[in-house]
């Protein structure tokens, strides 16, 4: 495999490149200018230039970095609407993440007419999605599993496929997934392009885009943070009991709203959340032994900013889409350099300021070692908050999720719930966060202070002339 850098370097020095510079389509530049879009982002400037033109890619960038845009842009650009066949091909390693790429790629086209985007993931039922296929879908976005099941059951077709996306790569790999991508693989065109997109690149991703990929150009994004957006702490702790106590201490003094934890096996997150909860902490755990329904309730509850604490592993956590995370907390030290990038790069996202702390002990310095390389700074302890604090009240979450049991199906939409909130002796609308529509069932975030207000609303009055039953999460 050759790698060229021509056009990538070209763009790389290009760091606020406008979007009315590329050779998008119309209806592309115009949602774009709708949606507040001028500037790129770096890996957007590295790798679209070479997208638009038809290179093979390999984009490097950590999470929130915008290169979902980067490669929803590009396959949009080429696609076909008079052609009801699947031309384009994402695969992600979690239900979460497709869903996520799959609704920015809506987003994205919103301003061409008749686009079919199609989640393939499991926890969704097999035939509904086998007829959306039959019905005549432009692009898919799922995860290896399911999308090999529908190609073995003959539900899905790829003979016309133009563009093949591998997004999150490494935690594909991560998860054991590399022999359902290649299987995948196997039944693409030959000539396609391929967009791989990392925010590691370690020697199994090499291999992998030696397989998939032709002459590739490599648009790559330092993945390091400074303290103009990430403010990082480290804390040395003696044993795992002062490794919970300096926890408890952090999320004390610092009092996010939102704080990530992560630690490395799924029994330690059921321990670290019920340690928190039995001390009044507002925590959720989020690990592979989840039922679909809980994991997405969890995510959902936590997005919504109604659990103040995510205790993780770093595969569970993979592809949240969680808006201004205020802090990220290693309970245990990342395995490598380029994964502890990753898990602080969820904070501090898009211009805002945030917080990332570290535990280790000494028997780990050689790894803050390597880390203090990679982050290009001396890595000091700090002393741990002072223990007095471990008096004071853990603090509530600022909303709280009330649940619907009605929703698309029903034919509501969100703004029949906002109108019941907000009408006759109604709660402002600044109480009402984020209303999450589905099938039979719908999600409205709402203040904690006009909680109690907003369900006896929703008890007493209607929705489209009907009552539903509505509790709070």
């Amino acid at each position: 495999m050759t790698v060229s850098d021509t056009p990538a370097s070209q763009a790389s020095n290009e760091k606020h490149l406008l979007f009315n510079n590329l050779s998008l389509i119309p209806q592309l530049l115009s949602n774009l200018e709708s949606l507040g879009f001028e500037a790129m982002t770096p890996i957007q400037a590295q790798s679209l230039p070479s997208i638009l033109a038809g290179h093979d890619v390999i984009g490097q960038a950590c999470t929130g970095s915008g290169k979902t845009a980067a490669f929803g842009l590009g396959l949009l650009n080429r696609l076909d609407i008079t052609r009801f066949a699947v031309q384009a091909l994402v695969l992600c390693p979690t239900r979460e993440l497709a869903d996520q790429v799959a609704r920015a790629i809506r987003d994205l086209a919103r301003m061409i007419p008749n686009v079919k985007v199609l989640a393939l993931c499991g926890g969704s039922p097999f035939a509904l999605q086998a007829a959306s296929l039959e019905g005549g879908v432009h692009i898919v976005v799922g995860t290896p599993g399911r999308v090999e099941d529908h190609l073995r059951k003959g539900t899905l077709e790829l003979g016309g496929l133009k563009v093949l996306v591998l997004d999150e790569a490494d935690r594909m790999l991560d998860m054991g997934f590399q022999e359902s991508v290649d299987n995948i693989v196997a039944q693409t065109p030959q000539q396609r392009q391929s967009l791989l997109f990392s925010a590691t690149y370690p020697e199994e991703i090499k291999a992998i885009a030696q397989r998939v990929l032709t002459a590739p150009v490599m648009a790559a994004v330092e993945a390091t943070h400074d303290n103009a957006t990430i403010e990082q702490h480290f804390y040395r702790v003696e044993d795992d009991e002062q490794r919970l106590t300096a926890l408890k201490l952090l999320l004390l003094k610092f009092r996010p709203e939102t704080a990530l934890v992560f630690c490395t096996t799924r029994e330690e997150t059921r321990d670290v959340t019920e340690a928190l909860r039995s001390e009044r902490f507002s925590a959720l755990a989020l690990h592979g032994d989840l039922e679909q329904r809980e994991r997405d309730r969890t995510l959902l509850r936590f997005a919504n900013k109604s659990v103040s604490v995510l205790v993780a592993t770093d595969v569970a956590a993979r592809g949240l889409d969680i808006e201004a995370l205020d802090a990220v907390i290693n309970y245990r030290l990342a395995r490598d350099p380029e994964t502890h990038l990753h898990r602080i790069g969820r904070t501090g996202r898009a211009g805002s300021r945030g917080q990332a702390f570290t535990l280790y002990r000494d028997k780990e310095n050689h790894r803050i070692a390597a880390l203090a390389v990679a982050l290009e700074r001396v890595i000091s302890s700090e002393t741990l908050p002072p223990m007095h604090l471990l008096e004071k009240v853990p603090p509530k979450p600022p909303m709280v999720t009330l649940q619907v049991d009605g929703g698309k199906k029903q034919k509501l939409r969100p703004g029949d719930i906002l109108g019941a909130l907000t009408g006759e002796e109604g709660i402002p609308a600044a109480q009402v966060g984020k209303i999450s529509l589905y099938d039979n069932v719908a999600f409205v975030a709402i203040r904690r202070d006009a909680a109690k207000a907003a369900l006896q609303k929703m008890e007493a009055g209607t929705l489209k002339g009907r009552r539903f039953r509505v509790k709070r999460l």
